[in-house]
């Protein structure tokens, strides 16, 4: 399953709807203030009901979408020094846990003692 990261179609996408639901509680408001029917009331109340439900629901999905990132600032402000390449900085932590592993055997194996 491939994603595709394209923020400037959802936030068309999230703008476009926002503006639906807001057309359609303006044309509920104003059957509301020109109707004094009970019947009509309780339409135009469900029908605002349910755009809310669809709002909340736009606004999890624009959530979903992953925002741009940009790079952390401590990566960009700290260079590698010249002397470093990328072999040599995966290979320390490496050549450290050999050091430790040989200290540690020759622990168990009593130190050296008794060897030239």
């Amino acid at each position: 399953m491939t994603q595709t990261n394209l923020p400037a179609p959802s936030i068309a996408w999230c703008q476009a709807l926002q503006a639906k639901l807001m057309a359609a509680l303006d044309a509920a408001w104003a059957i509301l203030d020109g109707s004094d029917d009970p019947a009509a009331i309780r339409r135009v109340r469900d029908k605002a009901k349910a755009v809310g439900e669809l709002a909340a629901v736009a606004r999890k999905v624009a959530l979903i979408v992953p925002a741009g990132r940009t790079a952390p600032a401590a990566a960009v402000a700290a260079p590698s020094p010249a002397w470093e390449t990328p072999l040599e900085a995966a290979l320390a932590p490496v050549a450290a846990q050999a050091e430790h592993a040989r200290r540690a055997l020759d622990k168990l194996k009593g130190g050296r003692r008794g060897r030239p």
